[in-house]
């Protein structure tokens, strides 16, 4: 599998940034994890709109799905230039009827409900889900492919759960909103002291600090998660590849 990280920003975007988005690749199929603020332009420095395959979302607050509307209409546009696709599956949850039914426009782009308590298989991706503790209904995901697996955390406030989900990944894309010190439950993100008891006690390989705070010194994060994560630790930055 192939990460690359489009946005990581949380919130809104940072200056010529973006908020929350990933592209999940394996051999030809393409699946944008999250959609925020300033991804459609982000995604065009590597693959075409044209060239997902599919997108699915944690939860629907805008710096996970602002650009949804956006490659809704990249893709009408592109059709109405002769460059027809095939209708863009995007995997949401019904928690959130309003949000849910935005992923269904025209044609171009339907909207598919997981279920939580199933495993989903999208192209050579195996999902599972985990509630998070968030303002709004929203599902940390587990991607396994060929006996590899990515943990993406979504928006939560710590959770003893998310340990065990995590279990032994190979990556975890993780969310750090706050410093150490800081109370983020309330807000339901993490702090950088979350992060690494998370990623300690999952036994991941990697830690990639993610939803990143506008305030403060960033590499504090790393510094800060690295005391209680004994492993390597990198902090989110546009355009980053990683080979899972």
């Amino acid at each position: 599998m192939k990460l690359t990280i489009l946005g990581c920003w949380g919130g809104y975007p940072a200056q010529n940034e973006a908020s929350s988005g990933y592209l999940l690749e394996h051999e030809e199929f393409t699946l944008l994890l999250d959609c925020g603020s300033g991804v459609l332009s982000k995604l065009q420095n590597h693959t075409a709109p044209a060239n997902l395959s599919a997108v699915i979302l944690t939860h629907y607050h805008a710096d996970h799905v602002a650009d949804i509307g956006v490659l809704q209409h990249a893709l009408l546009i592109q059709g109405m230039l002769g460059n027809k696709q095939d209708t863009l599956p995007i995997y949401g949850h019904k928690e959130d009827e309003a949000g849910f039914n935005s992923l269904t426009y025209k044609d171009i782009t339907k909207g598919i409900a997981y279920n939580p308590d199933e495993t989903l298989e999208i192209g050579p991706f195996s999902i599972t889900f985990l509630k998070t503790r968030h303002p709004a209904p929203c599902f940390a995901m587990r991607i396994e492919c060929e006996g590899r697996s990515l943990v993406y955390t979504g928006d939560t406030s710590y959770i003893d759960e998310l340990a065990e989900f995590a279990s032994e990944a190979d990556l975890l894309l993780c969310e750090s909103n706050f410093y150490h010190g800081m109370d983020g439950s309330k807000a339901g993100h993490m702090t950088s002291m979350d992060a690494g008891k998370l990623a300690q006690g999952a036994e991941v390989k990697l830690l990639v600090l993610t939803h990143l705070p506008h305030f403060g010194e960033l590499n504090k994060l790393q510094e800060e998660a690295s005391q209680e994560f004994d492993r390597q630790i990198i902090i989110a930055r546009s355009s980053m590849e990683y080979y899972i």
